[in-house]
């Protein structure tokens, strides 16, 4: 089966997130852009309402994406066990990027003193990147190629945000605009770190993989991010997202023969309530066996998935043997789902 990925012989050894340290309520953004909510007549609390999203979190200003992904991949390499020199691979799958180039992942190579023969690239992929880094380092594993790998993301908002609510504060402002640009007050920032390693030695936790399908045709341009900004078709998005996602379920539970009733924990890439809500209706999951962290981080891009897997696991919500499953829709827009044994 095409897109498809599955790994006998792959573990996760280590993980970590870092929760950026500002808090920045959604009462407090709606503070700042009340002369405008006013004047388009749009009431308060709209923010936190449709989203969910009570606050989000940002880094200290000057921040680089770099320096939070190092930090994280550090963690994680403490918490594997895995000699820094034995990393054979680093990925860096965040958004936000230090530069054009050099690539955010040369960096954070650099920052981690890693060795000279690990290979290291950015790969990118909305939403899913950090998934689709996973699926690589484990396919380099399996082939032989390495036995150690290190995925990391680390997103910086701020920029984003400060620049959105400039904009929209302005006299031109309209509420086709703020409706537009919506999107953009939801996100946050976080850094999160995976050790991959070849499963031949003591300890990690099964990554099985699983499947990814795209519906690229008329809907790249339903969320368009740039560094200060990001324009969503919120509605378009949602219904495309739904149908896509729905279907790489589908394909999914056939051709891996899942039981959906046999998984413990369910990691959504984190948008909003109504996001969650939708997903677990529409594929008949238990909306209690979805994690939410989107209420007190927003939405952390391709940091999301794997956080919501962290924080599981340090609040005891995963424990040795639950079975989790990995999900997200990244704008473009692409689907998948990846099977842990943790």
């Amino acid at each position: 089966m095409r897109a498809a990925q599955r790994y006998d012989d792959v573990v996760i050894t280590g993980l970590a997130h870092v929760d950026a340290p500002h808090a920045v309520t959604s009462t407090e953004l709606e503070g700042r852009l009340a002369g405008t909510l006013k004047r388009l007549r749009i009431s308060s609390g709209l923010l936190e309402k449709l989203s969910g999203i009570q606050e989000r979190r940002i880094w200290d200003e000057g921040t680089m994406p770099s320096e939070v992904a190092a930090r994280a991949g550090e963690e994680a390499l403490a918490r594997s066990g895995v000699p820094r020199a034995d990393i054979g691979a680093l990925i860096n799958t965040s958004v936000s990027r230090d530069h054009l180039e050099p690539s955010t992942a040369s960096i954070v190579h650099g920052r981690m003193e890693l060795s000279p023969e690990a290979a290291n690239f950015d790969l990118g992929n909305a939403c899913l990147g950090f998934i689709n880094g996973m699926n690589v380092v484990s396919t380099m594993i399996s082939s032989g190629e390495i036995d150690h790998g290190l995925v990391v993301a680390g997103e910086t908002s701020r920029f984003a945000m400060e620049s959105t609510i400039a904009r929209l504060a302005g006299d031109t402002s309209t509420r086709a605009m703020f409706h537009e640009q919506f999107a953009t007050l939801t996100v946050g920032s976080g850094a999160v770190a995976m050790v991959l390693s070849r499963a031949d030695g003591p300890g990690g936790h099964r990554f099985l993989g699983g499947l990814g399908r795209a519906s690229t045709i008329g809907n790249s341009e339903l969320c368009v991010g740039q560094a200060d900004e990001m324009r969503t078709d919120t509605r378009g998005l949602l219904m495309a997202g739904m149908e896509l996602g729905g279907r790489a379920w589908k394909d999914a539970v056939a051709a891996f023969e899942w039981d959906p009733e046999s998984y413990d924990v369910y990691c959504l890439h984190q948008v909003s309530k109504v996001h969650t809500r939708a997903v677990s209706e529409q594929m008949g999951l238990d909306l209690d066996r979805f994690p939410s962290q989107f209420p007190s981080l927003g939405n952390i891009g391709p940091a999301g998935v794997p956080t919501v897997l962290s924080k599981a696991v340090d609040d005891g919500t995963v424990t040795d043997g639950s079975r989790v499953m990995l999900m997200g829709v990244g704008s473009g827009i692409n689907a998948a789902a990846a099977e842990v044994i943790w």
